[in-house]
């Protein structure tokens, strides 16, 4: 099975049979040649770093995400099944093991800051280098452009990634 744009999941215990080993987890995520569902690589990773054996089961097409969601009443993947019962998606998972996530709240200007520090700093550099001395006209030019120049490649970066086409790493 694959699955696509949702977060991954495990399965059940019952699909993962009588084994001794009392660390093993089902997930079913979405992996398809377009998409690989990031939340189920971060899923496996969680799992894998707690010591999971790791049944990863791949949702390859939107019928089979649709059929595994309408199974088991949940309206995203990906889903992990830990002991026969369902622990949930990604959230639910770091939840479950208690653990915090890094998860940005709110706004944050700090990206902002440390391009603008640093264009600061490009531009002192630069017009050193090019006039041998330390002028505030020449270090204010140079900060405005090296910046503009790096706020509109962050841009350009941030709007790519989305349409690029996705190399599928399993």
């Amino acid at each position: 099975m694959t699955e696509k744009n949702s977060h991954c999941a495990t399965g059940t215990s019952s699909e993962l049979g009588n084994k001794s080993n009392e660390k093993k987890a089902v997930l079913y995520r979405m992996v398809t040649d377009e998409h690989i569902c990031p939340y189920g690589i971060k899923s496996k990773a969680l799992l894998e770093s707690e010591g999971f054996d790791v049944e990863d089961n791949h949702l390859s097409n939107r019928e089979e995400t649709d059929a595994f969601k309408e199974e088991h009443g949940v309206n995203a993947t990906p889903q992990t099944f830990i002991k026969d019962k369902r622990v949930g998606g990604y959230d639910d998972l770091v939840r479950y093991f208690g653990k915090s996530t890094l998860k940005q709240e709110g706004t944050t200007y700090q990206p902002v800051i440390a391009i603008f520090a640093t264009t600061f700093l490009m531009a002192i550099a630069s017009g050193y280098a090019i006039t041998g001395n330390f002028t505030f006209i020449k270090t204010s030019e140079l900060f405005i452009a090296i910046s503009m120049c790096v706020l509109g490649i962050m841009k350009s970066v941030s709007y790519t990634h989305l349409t690029l086409p996705t190399k599928r790493i399993v």
